[in-house]
């Protein structure tokens, strides 16, 4: 990343103390130049930079000035601590990079644009997406990649698709992503469950089911599993790898929270996989913004044209637009920038959620277990005593102005529920996640148990 947009995030985390919000004077550009040890000249890039995002203004002869944001203006808040959402928060969105992207990606391409492009996707963004994957050990040719319209298209395509050898089962997480889930189940797709917990799953489990011979691709999210939160070890990983390469199993690897990783060390699955059995999906909602829509497919080349033709007869391709305004987007090294400050944000609601919830430790006695993670995330879960009134715990913190949420959607039916609370932090504000852990650690405490007759104990 450039030195001036190292040192715009650096400003702006400047910007959010309490003495410079809403109108206050920036220090000196001779100042900062000291503070971040580098020259005038890189300062005032920097400064530029902000000024262009309306993050900052310049009073001739008096220097720089924090522009009063619309939240800073407007009391919008509501006072909800809200534990559910899983969309980024809108407060972080890139907005005006990315309408500067998209203006210079109408520019750049012209009428390009407006005319059907290919199922595969934009030629020159896949190249600049190939150097994004390799950072993260995602090592592929080019004609193995696939932009899709949010991964979401990815796995409606996958499920749905023949593959070798016939089978036609697929094989997920319990809990899982409940939008595939859902998917399964409204398209009548045979699915089949395995359960994972904090530790992850029963291999002797997983490889009964892939020697019964009816999977055709096993989907999973090693890392920061939604909605547990938890991810698999290194071990783990290259076990699961191998059992599919024994039992000539795909594997559908959901990595949608890759850009968040900090242990280098922590490679996908994808990297493990020399026989080719792993397809890898990466989004852009959870870093950029949902509506985006947009993510990549890397199919093995067994699959790579089935998977082409079907994506052509289901939407013929993806919006070409907002290829190029990504494209654009990715080699300016806007998308640096914003991952890192996305990133910092996330690593210190990760840390207050787990620091939080150990500390509500005591207070939940045996009717709540927290397993801290060795690399928190900003969403994890809560082990229920089985006697919870899950949906009653909900509404009465729903009465304080706390929102959580029930598991129930995220496993197929039929599949036995563990008694488990998901909680998620990426639009709760900082300031205010202790808070709220302390209040739904005080109902929970407080929760009546209940007998398999509904008879409280």
């Amino acid at each position: 990343m450039l030195k001036y947009m190292e040192l715009a995030n650096e400003i702006e985390g400047l910007i959010e103390t309490l003495p410079l919000r809403e109108g206050g004077k920036l220090p000196s550009i001779r100042t900062l130049a000291q503070r971040y040890e580098c020259s005038k000249s890189t300062i005032i890039r920097t400064l530029q930079e902000l000024e262009r995002q309306h993050r900052i203004y310049a009073v001739p002869k008096s220097g720089y000035y924090v522009v009063r944001s619309r939240a800073a203006s407007e009391d919008t808040r509501t006072g909800v601590l809200d534990f559910i959402a899983a969309a980024p928060d809108p407060e972080l969105f890139p907005y005006l990079d990315f309408q500067h992207c998209i203006n210079k990606a109408i520019e750049t391409y012209k009428n390009d644009l407006f005319v059907y492009g290919t199922p595969q996707g934009l030629p020159s963004l896949l190249r600049v997406v190939r150097s994004l994957l390799a950072s993260s050990q995602i090592f592929t040719e080019t004609d193995r990649l696939f932009v899709t319209s949010g991964v979401q298209q990815a796995l409606s395509l996958l499920a749905a698709m023949p593959f070798p050898g016939g089978r036609r089962t697929v094989l997920i997480e319990q809990p899982g992503y409940h939008l595939m889930v859902r998917y399964l189940q409204t398209y009548g797709v045979p699915a089949r469950g395995i359960r994972r917990t904090a530790e992850g799953i029963d291999m002797e489990e997983l490889e009964r089911l892939f020697r019964g011979g009816e999977i055709k691709f096993f989907y999973t999210m090693p890392r920061f599993h939604n909605p547990l939160g938890c991810s698999y070890t290194e071990d783990q990983k290259k076990q699961i790898v191998r059992l599919a390469a024994k039992h000539d199993v795909y594997l559908v690897e959901d990595d949608y929270m890759a850009d968040f990783e900090e242990n280098r060390r922590a490679d996908p699955l994808f990297a493990h996989d020399p026989s080719r059995r792993v397809i890898y999906l990466k989004s852009f909602a959870k870093i950029l913004f949902p509506g985006l829509r947009l993510g990549i497919a890397v199919l093995p080349p067994a699959l790579a044209e089935v998977f082409s033709r079907h994506k052509k007869l289901q939407d013929i391709d993806t919006s070409m637009l907002s290829q190029a305004a990504l494209e654009i987007y990715l080699k300016s090294g806007m998308f640096g920038r914003h991952k890192q400050r996305l990133s910092r944000s996330y690593a210190e609601k990760a840390r207050l959620l787990q620091d939080s919830l150990q500390r509500a430790a005591g207070q939940l006695g045996d009717r709540a277990a927290f397993r801290p993670a060795p690399a928190p995330m900003i969403h994890t879960h809560l082990e229920l005593h089985p006697g919870i009134d899950v949906p009653r715990l909900a509404a009465r913190l729903a009465r304080r102005s706390v929102l959580i949420g029930p598991m129930d959607q995220h496993y197929l039916e039929g599949f036995p529920r563990d008694p488990l609370l998901k909680l998620n932090v990426s639009q709760v504000k900082a300031d205010e996640i202790e808070r709220g852990v302390e209040l739904i650690a005080e109902e929970i405490s407080g929760s009546p148990l209940h007998t398999a007759k509904g008879l409280s104990t």
